[in-house]
């Protein structure tokens, strides 16, 4: 199995509440340490661009601060990852979307944060017609995920080995 982080030169690092996007074919795309946090990766192979939202909170509706980023939450951060992608050339019927995270971290969650992520993503594609490529969500550990921006290429890394998806 090829390596994301092997194959380019650069890595561009997306902490918690962010989002990045390149068109840079030596770049790799990476955020780490997802738990019920959830990361979409959108590649558009026609003009080899690649997107990574790392968000932490299904929706910004109730949030007690109203001056927190927009890619802290599915439902503000999604459609500005596909605006940005859009803004650079991408297209809708172009690009490819996985996802991973949306774990429970650390045995029964509570408040069901990760189970809540996935649910808000699905809602949010569902209703704009887009389809995902491929996901690794669920479970209890943590995930790495990187793009690769030349190739498309998602690597998952848990504490139990890598795939890519």
């Amino acid at each position: 199995m090829s390596s994301a982080l092997v194959q380019t030169d650069r890595l561009v690092t997306v902490r918690i509440s962010d989002l990045a996007i390149s068109a840079d074919p030596g770049e790799t795309i990476i955020t780490y340490a997802l738990g019920s946090c959830i990361a979409v990766m959108l590649w558009d192979p026609k003009v080899k661009l690649a997107g990574l939202l790392h968000y932490m909170l299904p929706t910004a509706k109730g949030s007690a601060d109203p001056t927190k980023p927009p890619a802290m939450f599915a439902d503000s951060g999604i459609p500005l990852l596909f605006e940005k992608m859009y803004q650079r050339g991408g297209t809708k019927e172009n690009i490819a979307v996985k996802v991973a995270g949306g774990a429970a971290m650390g045995g029964p969650d509570l408040f069901e944060i990760g189970n809540r992520n996935v649910t808000a993503l699905r809602k949010i594609f569902w209703k704009n017609g887009v389809l995902i490529a491929a996901e690794d969500v669920g479970g209890s550990s943590s995930r790495t995920v990187s793009i690769e921006v030349a190739t498309g290429m998602v690597t998952v890394r848990t504490p139990e080995g890598a795939r890519n998806l």
